[in-house]
């Protein structure tokens, strides 16, 4: 990869097509925010997935009210969890997995689109991916040489 300055990356990183892209700074900067979301986000998945188990296992088990009652709850739980990912996505950051909080904010790189990757148990941004790569494509940030 030939080196890339960081005002090179600045100025290719102006929005194509409406899209958002972050170079890697401002990605740093979004972070205090995004973590706040995505700590939510987490929290809100964690409590539909243990109403959607309860209503699933144990329907016959319970009366029509605790029924509604649960359901009325993962409802509202679907509802907030909407709620976040609409607003991580006007950031410009992309939720990829609710329960681990894996996030990619899009960055132009060498002319193409890769992303940077964050997920809720690392301090900041220390990977990024082929947009075909995936999670399991990870490389470090330092290889980008911005």
């Amino acid at each position: 990869m030939s080196q890339v300055t960081s005002s090179t990356v600045k100025a290719a990183s102006a929005p194509r097509n409406g899209k958002k892209y972050f170079t890697l700074e401002e990605a740093h900067r979004a972070l205090p925010l995004v973590k706040r979301i995505a700590a939510d986000i987490q929290v809100t998945q964690a409590q539909r997935l243990r109403l959607h188990a309860e209503l699933s296992g144990g329907l016959a088990q319970l009366s029509n009210s605790q029924q509604d009652r649960l359901q009325a709850e993962f409802e509202k739980a679907t509802s907030r969890l909407e709620e976040l990912v609409d607003e991580i996505s006007r950031v410009g950051v992309e939720l990829k997995d609710p329960s681990r909080a894996l996030l990619d904010f899009p960055c132009l790189y060498e002319g193409r689109e890769v992303l940077l990757c964050w997920k809720a148990d690392e301090p900041t941004i220390t990977h990024w991916h082929e947009v075909e790569g995936g999670f399991a494509g990870r490389k470090s940030v330092a290889l980008l040489h911005v």
